[in-house]
């Protein structure tokens, strides 16, 4: 029986109902991995007995009709930088090579806590901090759509294990498209949360055993299917656990058709420029949108530029990334900020090293930019966008990020361009949701973004599911893969 196939909460019912064991859809994935990983290093830490410990009591617990919860028995994946008790989390960064989490995130907990078995750990860059995934202990990740390119990052094991069958869910998490620009890569959906929905405790970065809240950061779920992407959302969505007076109660979406949607439009900037192959999907999605009697309007909040929102982005962004930063970076970080320039070095230095004054005027910033989207909103229910400029791109490791360049449009272009439109959701905390919307002639996946109002997951998801009835009735292809 080819359980991949199978939408994860699905298997739960299946594995309750004994109409096969949590044992055997284990045996599955393990098959699955031992025969495809090795060719694209998505899962870098294999915990097979433990797995199948837990998988026999799941079998046992079916057996006496007692219910572990909807992921009763499904053994899935885990990004590497949540920290799970007993299990290293290193960020793929070498000073933490031998770090074992003494406890569990938060946001993984709530999904052992529903049943979920976790036999394994997905690959991401040294701190989550590239959107490609490779690091030095533990190598690089492929794409399962072409192993010469990336499956982007920094949830790029999470979203390669996912395309290639390997796992049937995901917990990601995202502060510069991390969940979204991997999503698009491997032909996936990746849902970006509202900031504060997904608790953020027990992820490295911070440092491990951090219990302080990071500015922007979310966690958020990546799947094959949408009903499980809506079912995990569910079992994340919740306050942090020293916040249990406080409850949650995402607004359950309109019911109203497609048509009766009011999206706009916001597809390319000269700015920022996409490259066309993306630009041309876009297009094309947009255009079968209009014939099934959408409303789409080419559209942006009122005084805001692209510049603007990504200058802000990337300033919070440096800040937030720098936390621990040693002394001598610190020093030559100082250097920087001497110097003329508007390279992303300059940028980032200027924001690592901003005093707290200056966050606070950064803050205001935002709050008021926030503001700004919710008149926006007001006219318009939902805005599709790129996810990001580029399509999947060849391994690009030889030099720092901030030295490195990507062809756009046949010029080269800052390679941390990759950012700017997943930061335009990311820098107000506003949900966003990635979805596969075809594929080119290359035989790579096409994808867009879709952008809503605080608070309105359920609406992306929705709108998404009946978008893909449309353009994916069968379901998401599969890459080809021996």
């Amino acid at each position: 029986m080819e359980f991949h196939r199978i939408p994860a909460f699905d298997l739960a019912r299946g594995i309750k109902a004994r109409e096969y064991s949590s044992e055997q859809v284990l045996d599955h994935f393990l098959q699955r991995t031992h025969h495809l990983n090795p060719d694209l290093n998505a899962i870098v830490v294999l915990r097979e007995e433990e797995a199948r410990t837990r998988a026999r009591a799941a079998d046992k617990a079916a057996e006496e009709g007692r219910d572990l919860g909807p992921l009763h028995g499904v053994p899935m994946t885990i990004k590497e930088t949540w920290e799970i008790e007993g299990w290293p989390t290193t960020a793929g960064h070498k000073g933490y090579r031998d770090h074992v989490s003494p406890r569990t995130a938060v946001a993984v907990q709530r999904l052992l806590d529903a049943g979920a078995i976790v036999f394994g750990k997905t690959n991401v860059p040294e701190f989550a901090g590239d959107l490609q995934s490779f690091n030095d202990i533990y190598g690089t990740t492929n794409n399962p759509w072409n192993p010469e390119l990336t499956p982007g990052g920094s949830s790029g094991g999470a979203a390669a294990a996912l395309a290639a069958g390997l796992t049937p869910l995901e917990l990601g998490s995202d502060i510069g498209g991390s969940i979204r620009t991997p999503a698009a890569f491997c032909g996936l959906y990746g849902l970006k949360t509202t900031a504060g929905l997904v608790p953020m405790r027990g992820h490295v970065p911070g440092a491990p055993g951090a219990v302080g809240k990071r500015d922007m950061g979310v966690g958020g779920p990546l799947g094959r299917h949408l009903d499980d992407l809506e079912a995990e959302l569910d079992l994340l969505a919740g306050p942090d656990d020293d916040m249990s007076a406080w409850q949650v109660n995402l607004p359950e979406p309109d019911p109203k058709p497609l048509a009766d949607y009011r999206f706009a439009t916001w597809l390319n900037d000269d700015w920022a420029p996409v490259d066309r192959e993306v630009l041309s999907g876009l297009v094309g999605f947009c255009d079968q949108l209009k014939s099934l009697g959408a409303t789409l309007d080419d559209a942006q909040p009122e005084g805001l530029t692209l510049e603007k929102s990504h200058r802000l982005y990337y300033h919070l962004l440096s800040g937030v990334m720098s936390q621990g930063l040693p002394d001598k970076v610190r020093h030559r970080l100082e250097k920087v900020t001497t110097e003329e320039g508007d390279e992303y070095s300059h940028r980032f230095a200027r924001g690592a090293l901003q005093s707290h004054g200056e966050w606070l005027q950064k803050d205001e910033e935002r709050a008021q930019l926030q503001r700004i989207w919710a008149r926006f909103f007001e006219d318009h229910d939902l805005l599709i966008c790129p996810v990001t400029n580029t399509l999947p791109f060849p391994h690009n490791q030889d030099t720092p990020a901030m030295e490195r360049t990507l062809t756009i449009n046949g010029k080269a272009e800052p390679y941390l361009d990759i950012t700017v439109w997943a930061g335009v959701a990311m820098v107000v905390g506003l949900p966003a949701i990635s979805f596969p919307i075809g594929f080119g002639d290359d035989g790579l996946p096409r994808a867009a973004q879709i952008i809503g109002p605080a608070w309105s997951e359920k609406t992306l998801i929705r709108v998404a599911r009946l978008i893909q009835a449309q353009r994916f009735p069968e379901g998401l292809p599969w890459p080809d893969m021996a």
